[in-house]
This record gives structure tokens, sequence and C-alpha cells, in this order.
């Protein structure tokens, strides 16, 4: 199922590079990420001055936000981070298998932290904040919104080329497979949101007790059990003994997709900064 290259010097004689000796997909993608950066700078720099000269009828920020819930989101995302860098050094190893277990766990954690964006964004609304009833509103949703986009533009990025790791090195069909593969996902994706968002509704309204253990599995459980099917879906559909075209040739794939995805975390550490910790001082 898994090729594994010989340990040293990573062989690139599979990257296209240009002049500089940068790969070309790479290049592109610092590309992409710089102008990504101004757009974000421009996002950021709009809610800072909003916030220096605030307008009438703001509402309570400090009475919103709870500090817990995005530490612990941001926490994940940058644990996140970890198991990308980790996906990226074990594809250059050419070993597929760790690949796909770095992949899907950062899939997983992707997921959270997007559920806890969700419900995050439910409950501001619950309380009255919304894009349109004040200038906070504004900028703190387009900008959050937007990151969290991102994200989700990430985790697809992420399952897709799971699932481009089991293509077949002898050429026989496999878009059939594929498309189960991506449909057993969505579901998987869809449960487990479900249970994360369950799961951080009891905690937030009951907090870590019997009572919110209870209620959890009362109104999740449907939601559990779709997503153990979906990932056992996903184990049988994973066990693969077939040569597979995916190696050290896909690292600057994957480097690529690391590249995007440390992006995205380290905007968010500036968004955690400025939206929210600056809040407290």
């Amino acid at each position: 199922m898994s090729t594994h290259a010989a340990t040293g010097a990573i062989d690139h004689h599979h990257d296209h590079s240009t002049n500089t000796g940068i790969p070309n997909k790479k290049l592109f993608m610092w590309a992409f990420l710089a102008s990504d950066c101004m757009f974000f700078a421009a996002l950021i720099s709009t809610h800072v001055i909003y916030r220096l000269h605030p307008t009438p009828n703001e509402p309570d920020v400090l009475g919103l936000f709870s500090l817990e819930l995005t530490s612990f989101s941001t926490f994940i995302l940058l644990m996140s981070s970890l198991l990308m860098a980790l996906a990226v050094n074990t594809c250059q190893k050419g070993n597929v298998g760790a690949t796909r277990k770095m992949l899907l766990g950062t899939i997983i954690f992707g997921l959270i932290f997007l559920a806890c964006q969700v419900y995050e964004f439910k409950h501001f609304v619950h309380l009255g904040l919304t894009l349109n009833s004040s200038m906070f509103g504004s900028t703190f949703y387009t900008l959050t919104g937007t990151h969290g986009v991102h994200v989700a533009i990430g985790v697809l990025w992420l399952v897709l080329m799971y699932i481009r790791t089991f293509k077949p090195a002898d050429g026989s069909p496999w878009v059939l497979k594929s498309f189960v593969h991506l449909i057993v996902f969505a579901v998987a994706i869809v449960a487990i949101m479900k249970v994360i968002l369950g799961g951080v509704h009891a905690i937030q309204e009951l907090g870590v007790t019997s009572a919110g253990l209870s209620s959890f599995v009362s109104h999740e459980l449907t939601a559990m059990i779709a997503s153990a099917a979906a990932l056992a879906g996903l184990v049988f559909l994973g066990r693969q003994r077939k040569a597979v075209e995916f190696g050290e040739a896909n690292a600057v794939d994957v480097e690529g997709m690391g590249l995007y995805w440390h992006f995205v975390d380290i905007i968010w550490i500036v968004i955690f900064t400025v939206v929210y910790l600056l809040e407290y001082l």
C-alpha cells in the first residue's frame, strides 16, 4: 500500500522548477498566499479602525465572547498544523500510510474548529449580533467568516488529497470508488459536525456534568451512529493492498497544501489576538 523511500536527502527531480530553483507549484502557492495576506490585512485593519472609533449601538463584546471556547478552537487549529507538517514529512519519505493518517487527523481537527465557529456564530445571532446589527457585527462576521471559508476550502482540499492517495499504480479504474469514497466522506463530515456541535452546546450550557452528558447523548445519538457508520466505511475503503500512484513524487503537492494550511493558522492567530484578546485589555 505504501512505498518507503530511503532515508536521507529528498529527491525533488519530480518537481518542475523555475529559474529560482523553486518548484512551479510552490512558487504559485507563495504568490497566492502573498495576495491573500494583503486581503486579510485589509479586513483586519478595517476591524481595528472601527474598534478604535466605535459607532453608536455597539454591543457588549465581553458579554458575547467565550474566551474558553475560542481558546480551545485556537489550540485545535494549531495542533492541526503539527499534523499537516507531519503529513508533508511522511509524504517526502514515501510513507503513504502515515501520510493518510496525518491527513485524516488534520481533517478532523479542521472540522472541530469549524464546528466551534458555527456554534459561536449561532450563539451570537441568538444574542442579537447580526451582520447588520452594528459596525462590529459587520466587520466581525466578514473577517472571521472569510477565515472560516478558507478553513472549509482547506478541509475539502485535504479530503480530495486523501482520496488521491488511493489511485492505483496499475492504471485500473478507480473513479467509481473515489466517488463512493467522497460520498462517505461527506456523510462523515456532516455527522461529525453535528456531534461536535451538540457536544459544544452541551458543555457551554450544562458544563462537563452527568446532566450535560445525558443531554448530549439523547440529542445526538443518531448523529453518533451515523458518524460511527461513516468512519467504518472509511476504514473499509481504506483497506487497500495494491500499489498506488502516490509517493515522494507528490510531496510538492502535499507541501503546497501544507503552506496554505499553515497560512490559515497564522492568520487565525492574528485574528484571535486582535479580535478577541485585545478586548480584554
